[in-house]
């Protein structure tokens, strides 16, 4: 009688997608099969891999996934979405109803959480090290941090010239991304990478490590001995090799985008494809459109820019 009595006014206090996580948050601590999961991934190591959509997120979770230590596995999905609940339900009208109803920020953070501990955990394998692949969930790299204290990121940059390029040509659909106009995604790119690189170097070279897509095709070992320091694990020749374990310890999803170039060894072939997309124009007013462009060490004058002089982040 009291929990049925309590649910209905959690019912009428909260809003609809809070009352929905709460009650999904007691059926998973209901049944003896989840409690086999503890402790919480919360209290665990977990890395996260993302950055603006085609910017080889897929590319470095698949090489990951090749060390017998780690399983990152397909795109959730969810988590990206849960986590924009979080924010929609903290704006200033939800949040005084939060407070009413003594849901505090520490009370969110537990069972959102929760709520992604679990969906990392169960959507694969075991592993000693989990870690998950949502390009966009890194827009929210700081809050994720404070749910996840010992949880680390990986932050993919690439050009965002070739991320736009391959958007359009390849029709990926991105939210916030006008694929019929060129000079607003780039400046929805701009945007994008900003936060996220902001957000990076805010946590810190132990917490964050950015990677450019072009360096860690131009000399993946180089970059994946980084990586793997990076994450405090053995080093393996496998992730050197994905495209070898490709069905076995490796599941890609035929709905993601990048499934079709993953299952290929490493290649060069992607880096400058986008030379001669862009109008004369637009080119011209580049450091205008998307300034982070210059600001991560792309050159924004040449027609065709030498990758092989990134700086070192």
């Amino acid at each position: 009688m009291r929990w049925g009595g309590g649910i209905r006014c959690l019912k009428k206090v909260l809003p609809f997608g809070i009352f929905t996580l709460f009650c999904l948050i007691l059926i998973f601590l209901k049944f003896p099969k989840c409690k086999e999961w503890q402790p919480s991934l919360m209290h665990r190591p977990v890395l996260f891999i993302g950055g603006v959509p085609r910017s080889g997120t897929t590319l470095m979770r698949a090489m990951l996934d090749a060390h017998p230590d780690v399983r990152c596995g397909e795109e959730t999905r969810v988590i990206p979405n849960i986590l924009s609940m979080l924010m929609q339900w903290e704006k200033e009208g939800h949040k005084r109803l939060l407070d009413l109803a003594g849901v505090t920020r520490n009370v969110l953070n537990n069972a959102v959480g929760a709520f992604i501990g679990i969906v990392i955990e169960q959507h694969g394998d075991k592993a000693e090290l989990l870690c998950d692949k949502d390009p966009l969930a890194l827009k929210m790299m700081i809050r994720l941090s404070e749910i996840f204290p010992k949880a680390k990121f990986i932050l993919m940059l690439r050009d965002g010239r070739a991320s736009v390029h391959s958007m359009i040509v390849r029709k990926v659909p991105v939210t916030g991304f006008d694929r019929t106009n060129k000079e607003q995604m780039l400046s929805q790119w701009n945007k994008t990478i900003a936060q996220m690189y902001n957000s990076c170097e805010f946590l810190g070279p132990e917490i964050c490590l950015p990677v450019y897509y072009e360096k860690l095709i131009l000399s993946p070992k180089e970059q994946m001995q980084k990586i793997i320091n990076f994450l405090e694990i053995d080093f393996s020749q496998n992730v050197l090799e994905h495209h070898k374990h490709i069905g076995d310890e490796i599941r890609l999803s035929p709905r993601e985008f990048s499934t079709s170039q993953v299952k290929n060894k490493i290649n060069q072939d992607a880096l400058d494809a986008w030379v001669g997309f862009f109008p004369d124009e637009l080119l011209a007013k580049l450091d205008e459109v998307a300034p982070m462009l210059t600001k991560l060490g792309y050159d924004t004058k040449r027609y065709k820019p030498n990758y092989e002089n990134l700086p070192i982040l």
